[in-house]
C-alpha cells in the first residue's frame, strides 16, 4: 500500500502545482530506532523541480505542499521533509 499512498501524494502535488520534476522517498526505515517512531506513519522527502514554488519564499512555497497534504499530514505523515529546486 506504500506505493500507492506516494503515488497519491505525488499525483495530489502534480494536479495542485505546475512541477517539472517531482521525487518522493520514503524514508521511514530511517527512523525505526527513534522514540516517537509509529510504524503507521511514515517519513518522507519531497523533492521537487518547479519554477512556480521557486518564484514563492521558502515559507510560502513549503506552506503550499503541507496545505495541499494536510489530511495526509494529520493521518499518515509523520514527518515530511520538503526541498524545492
Amino acid at each position: 500500500w506504500m506505493k500507492s499512498f506516494i503515488e497519491t501524494i505525488k499525483e495530489k502535488i502534480i494536479n495542485n502545482i505546475q512541477v517539472n520534476k517531482i521525487e518522493i522517498i520514503d524514508n521511514t526505515h530511517r527512523h525505526r530506532h527513534h522514540k516517537s517512531f509509529n510504524k503507521s506513519k511514515i517519513h518522507l522527502k519531497i523533492i521537487i523541480e518547479s519554477d512556480f514554488l521557486k518564484s514563492l519564499n521558502r515559507l510560502e512555497s513549503h506552506k503550499k505542499i503541507t496545505d495541499l497534504l494536510k489530511s495526509e499530514i494529520q493521518t499518515k505523515i509523520h514527518s515530511l521533509e520538503i526541498k524545492i529546486n
